[in-house]
């Protein structure tokens, strides 16, 4: 009698600090999903964006994963037209004295064991070591450009001049090789402050206490190898984590009207949520589909105006059927469906009637399209978007890259044609859809999950000490 049990401790809690944006929480966000329902860890999402798609986004999430916002930090400092990445870098930086407050009230209050990151999230790496807590990244995109990161700093120091005027093909071990163009947009001016930043943040990364990234062996053997090849942080590939999709009600009507199609019949078109075409490149691609003749689902989004620059001015109020050719939406009735808004992309991706996906190459949207193995048109756009597309092509062979009409800088109505029929019913179109089938199945089969075992262990264990 009187005895007391002993109070079992506290779960394991990391707090995750995301980039601002959509593209970069919803990896996070499985990933966290994945620490609270497979290993019983609860997570607090610092967030740098208080916007309310995101708020209910997380408010969607399991209670295990609740968020704190974060003072945003002022940028009216920085000139109009800065790119995205500057944006974002600055913003990661900036926001260090909010980000410590709110850490040491967690280290208080949670048994805390980590602080994780995303890529642009290294400066954050002092706070988490003032305060004796390990600091990871959560590393969104593949193997390959995880790669890219930790030999940037040798390529600063031996390629002369601009990448994009580098006449050898630029050669990273473990992976494809690229042309200079086809690097990630904040390395292709040397001058541009994104590219300093970008740097800086890159040597950084042998900091972590470990990095966890969205790919598999199945997916990017070369690279994975390469990475755990190393010496440097362990690394621990947990893809494919795709967002689930089936609370996700279909307001848009596509997958009712997918279901009035032939098997593999339809291509889907989405260039993601804030991908945008010039007004030129849209009458093509909409010419372009309906030349071909086969059934398109697009979701659309108004063309940029002229000139426009800087990454925060990409939200259009026009309505993108105002932009399409004249009678276009009559014509091509009968074979597709032009959509203005939001559709539930993984509902589509599944669906029987898709035969094909021009997408922009983001890695999520990739990702998607391998786990429901569907072949891909790769059309990238910005980011990182070139080098997924240049190894979705060369390397992995699931998609097909159109050429691009040097002369007008744009892609052409007959190539745009021409990429369509071969997807859906061509002969490279077989052969795309049989690799992305077989490397689906063994991505799936791979549970590469299970690498977070290690890591579990490791935080276990510093806690009991």
């Amino acid at each position: 009698m009187g005895s007391h049990q002993p109070q079992p401790p506290p779960p394991l809690h990391v707090a995750i600090l995301p980039n601002p944006g959509m593209g970069h929480l919803i990896p996070l966000a499985e990933f966290a999903k994945l620490l609270t329902t497979n290993y019983g860890i609860t997570v607090t999402f610092l967030t740098l964006d208080d916007s309310p798609r995101i708020n209910s986004f997380i408010d969607a999430l399991p209670d295990t994963i609740t968020y704190i916002p974060l003072l945003k930090p002022s940028l009216h400092d920085l000139p109009p037209g800065s790119k995205a990445e500057t944006y974002i870098s600055l913003i990661m930086s900036r926001c260090l004295p909010s980000l410590r407050e709110v850490m040491v009230k967690l280290k208080a209050t949670t048994n805390l064991v980590a602080l994780i990151v995303d890529l642009f999230g290294t400066d954050a790496f002092d706070v988490a070591t003032d305060l004796e807590v390990s600091p990871y990244i959560m590393f969104p995109s593949t193997a390959t450009l995880l790669n890219f990161m930790f030999h940037l700093e040798d390529l600063d120091r031996t390629i002369q001049g601009e990448y994009r005027d580098h006449p050898q093909l630029i050669r990273i071990p473990g992976c494809v090789p690229f042309h200079g163009k086809d690097l990630l947009v904040p390395v292709q001016d040397r001058n541009d402050q994104a590219y300093s930043l970008f740097l800086d943040i890159s040597t950084r990364y042998k900091e972590a206490a470990g990095i966890f990234f969205n790919s598999a062996s199945s997916i990017e053997p070369g690279p994975i190898k390469e990475l755990m090849s190393m010496d440097r942080p362990p690394v621990y590939p947990i893809g494919p984590l795709v967002h689930d999709t089936n609370s996700e009600d279909d307001n848009s009507g596509c997958v009712k009207w997918l279901d009035e199609r032939r098997p593999g019949s339809v291509l889907f078109v989405s260039f993601g949520s804030t991908g945008r075409l010039t007004a030129e490149q849209f009458t093509e691609l909409a010419v372009g589909l309906e030349m071909s003749g086969y059934g398109f689902l697009w979701i659309a989004r108004s063309p940029k105006e002229t000139g426009e620059k800087g990454f925060f001015n990409v939200k259009s109020k026009s309505d993108p059927l105002l932009f399409l050719p004249d009678g276009f939406l009559e014509r091509t009735k009968e074979i597709g469906l032009v959509v203005d808004s939001w559709a539930p992309q993984l509902a589509i991706l599944k669906h029987a009637a898709i035969g094909g996906f021009l997408t922009h190459c983001g890695w999520n949207s990739s990702l998607e399209s391998i786990v429901h193995s569907v072949p891909m048109i790769a059309w990238p756009l910005y980011a990182e978007q070139k080098m997924n597309a240049t190894m979705l092509v060369e390397e992995l062979k699931i998609a097909i890259r159109p050429v691009v009409d040097e002369k007008r800088g744009l892609i052409g109505r007959e190539e745009i044609s021409r990429v369509v029929r071969e997807v859906i019913e061509g002969e490279e179109g077989k052969k795309l859809r049989l690799n992305v089938k077989r490397i689906a199945e063994n991505a799936i089969n791979e549970n590469s999950y299970k690498s977070l075992d290690a890591v579990v262990n490791i935080w276990k264990n510093s806690t009991s000490i």
